[in-house]
C-alpha cells in the first residue's frame, strides 16, 4: 500500500505534470482544481486516506493561503507542501506561517519534488509519534492518535468512542501486539477520566503468591516480608483507569475477590480491618478465548459476564494491511531521531515487503523489526537489504548479502582493461576492480571506457540499446567510442 497526495491546482496542464510526476515516485495521487474542492475533499468523512497536500498558492476563488488559514481553523493536520510560480523570499515566510512544510518554485524539477515529499512525510510522522508519545504520557492520548486507514479498525475506533461516553467495564480482545494497551488508554483520554491515573497490570507476571498483595495492597507485618504498608493497584487508579492486561492469566483464587471489587466497589487489603472505596474505571484485556477457559473451568463464569460488558476485538495486523505503510513510516521517523540517524523513510519496494509478509507478532513485531532496521541502515533510506528475516519469509523478495571481497595484495590485481573482452564469457559482471596494477585508484575514462567495452559485448554493438541503457545520446557514444578506439555495429540496431 502507498500513500496518497492530494494535488490542488487550477491549471490543468501543471495538475496533470504534477500527477504523472507523483505517481512516478510510487504514490497513489487524487487531483482536484481549486481551494475548495480541496478543502471539501479535506473535509469528506474518508480524510484519512490523504497523507499530503501539494497545493498551489495562486488560484482565484479560494488561493493556497485561504486554503492553509481554514486547514488551521478546522484543525486539519495534514503536511502541506505549497508551488507558486512567484518564489519571493515574501511569499515564502508567508507560506510557512500560514502552515506549509516546504515550497517549491514552478516549474519544480523530479528530483527536488521527490525529496520534498519525502522529508514532509518523515517530518509529518516524527511528529505525529512525537504528538502520541507525549500524550501517552500525559494520559490524554486519544483516538485521533490512532492512524488508520483500515475499514475494521475504523469500526473498532468508533466502539472505542462510544465505550468512552460512559464508565461501562470494556474487554478488548485480540492476539498479542496488536495495540490492546493503545485502545485501552485511547479509551481513557477520550472520557471525563482523561489525564487521571491510567494503572497497567499484566496479570500474567504477577507471582501466584503475591496477586492479591500487589492488586488489593496489604498492611504493614501482615506477612513475611511485609515491612511497609502496600497500597496496591486497585488504590493507585483511584479517579483512573485500571488496566488489567491478559486477565486469564488470573488465578481462580484471585478472581472471587476481583468479583467482590468489581461489584462492591471496595478492596480488602491483606491484613486490613476494614475496607477501602475505590473509584476506578476497569478496561480488562486477553488474547485468549475466555469463553474456552470458562468451559474448562480455568476462568469464572460470572467473573466473565462482568468483565464482558462491552468487547472490543482489534483485528491482527495482517487483516489491516492498509496500516503497515503509515505505522512503519512512523516508527522509523521516531528510531531515526532517538539513534541520531539522517532517514529520509523508507523505499517503495521495502514498503511491499513489509505490507506482504504476515506479522504474526503484529504491531509490536512490525515495531522491533523497524528498529533493527534503522540501527543496521547505512543510507538514507531503508531498503529491503535492512529486512532479510522478513524478505526470507515472502516470496519474489531475496536478500543476497555481497561476498566478502578476496584479500588481494593491490599489484596483484589484474588490470581490468586487459580483461574487458572476457566480461560476458564467464567473469562477474558485478566486479570492476577499482584499482590499477599499481594499486591506485583507476582514472575515469578508463572505468568509462571498460565499461563501454562491456557494453559494446554485452549487446553486440546494437548503438541504441548501448546508448540508452548507458543514459547517453547515441552521438555522444560514437564520440567517445573513437576517442577510446572503440569500434561497434556501423549497421546499428542489427545484432551481430
Amino acid at each position: 500500500m502507498s500513500f496518497t497526495i492530494l494535488i490542488a491546482d487550477d491549471d490543468p496542464v501543471q495538475r496533470r505534470l504534477l500527477e504523472a510526476m507523483v505517481r512516478r515516485f510510487g504514490y497513489d495521487v487524487e487531483c482536484v482544481d481549486g481551494g475548495e474542492a480541496a478543502l471539501a475533499r479535506l473535509g469528506a468523512s474518508d480524510t484519512h486516506g490523504i497523507d499530503l497536500l501539494i497545493l498551489d498558492l495562486m488560484m482565484p476563488g479560494t488561493g493556497g493561503m485561504d486554503v492553509l488559514a481554514r486547514m488551521r481553523e478546522r484543525k486539519i493536520a495534514l503536511p502541506a507542501i505549497v508551488q507558486t510560480a512567484h518564489g519571493s523570499i515574501e511569499t515564502v515566510i508567508a507560506a510557512m506561517r500560514a502552515g506549509a512544510i516546504d515550497f517549491v518554485v514552478k516549474p519544480v524539477g523530479a528530483e527536488r519534488l521527490s525529496v520534498s515529499i519525502k522529508n514532509a512525510l518523515r517530518f509529518d510522522a516524527l511528529e505525529v509519534e512525537m504528538r502520541r508519545m507525549t500524550r501517552r504520557a500525559a494520559g490524554s492520548l486519544t483516538f485521533k492518535d490512532i492512524v488508520t486507514k483500515s475499514e475494521d479498525m475504523g469500526r473498532v475506533i468508533r466502539l472505542g468512542e462510544r465505550a468512552a461516553k460512559s464508565s461501562i467495564p470494556v474487554l478488548i480482545e485480540g492476539e498479542s501486539g496488536v495495540g490492546k494497551e493503545l485502545m485501552a488508554r485511547a479509551i481513557q483520554g477520550s472520557s471525563d477520566r482523561k489525564g487521571k491515573p491510567f494503572v497497567v497490570v499484566n496479570c500474567g507476571a504477577l507471582p501466584e503468591n503475591l496477586v492479591e498483595s500487589i492488586l488489593f495492597g496489604h498492611e504493614k507485618g501482615a506477612f513475611t516480608g511485609a515491612t511497609e504498608k502496600h497500597a496496591g493497584k486497585f488504590v493507585e487508579a483511584n479517579g483512573g483507569t485500571l488496566f488489567l492486561d491478559e486477565i486469564g492469566e488470573l488465578p481462580l483464587e484471585t478472581q472471587v475477590k476481583l468479583l467482590r471489587a468489581l461489584q462492591e466497589g471496595e478492596v480488602d487489603p491483606v491484613g486490613a480491618r476494614r475496607s477501602v472505596r475505590v473509584d476506578i474505571r476497569l478496561i480488562s484485556a486477553t488474547n485468549q478465548n475466555l469463553i474456552e477457559l470458562v468451559k474448562a473451568g480455568r476462568f469464572r463464569e460470572d467473573l466473565f459476564y462482568r468483565l464482558n460488558v462491552f468487547p472490543i476485538t482489534i483485528p491482527p495486523l495482517r487483516n489491516r494491511r492498509a496500516d503497515i505503510p503509515d505505522l512503519a513510516r512512523r516508527f522509523c521517523a521516531r528510531f531515526a531521531a532517538e539513534e541520531g540517524k539522517r532517514l529520509r523513510g523508507i523505499t517503495a519496494e521495502a514498503l511491499a515487503l513489509l505490507s506482504t509478509y504476515g506479522w504474526p507478532g503484529n504491531v509490536r513485531q512490525l515495531e522491533n523489526a523497524l528498529f533493527r532496521a534503522v540501527v543496521l541502515a547505512d543510507g538514507d533510506e531503508l531498503t529491503v537489504a535492512e529486512f532479510p528475516q522478513i524478505a526470507a519469509q515472502v516470496d519474489g523478495f531475496d536478500v543476497r548479502l555481497p561476498a566478502a571481497p578476496p584479500t588481494v595484495e593491490p599489484l596483484a590485481v589484474r588490470s581490468w582493461l586487459d580483461a574487458d573482452h572476457t566480461a560476458i564469457q564467464g567473469r562477474d559482471p558485478h566486479s570492476m576492480p577499482l584499482l590499477d596494477e599499481g594499486g591506485e585508484v583507476r582514472k575515469l575514462d578508463d572505468v568509462e571506457r571498460a565499461l563501454i567495452r562491456f557494453a559494446t559485448d554485452y549487446y553486440r554493438g546494437q548503438m541504441s540499446e548501448m546508448a540508452r541503457k548507458l543514459g547517453i545520446g547515441r552521438s555522444t557514444l560514437y564520440r567517445k567510442m573513437k576517442e577510446y578506439g572503440l569500434h561497434g555495429d556501423d549497421q546499428d540496431d542489427v545484432a551481430a
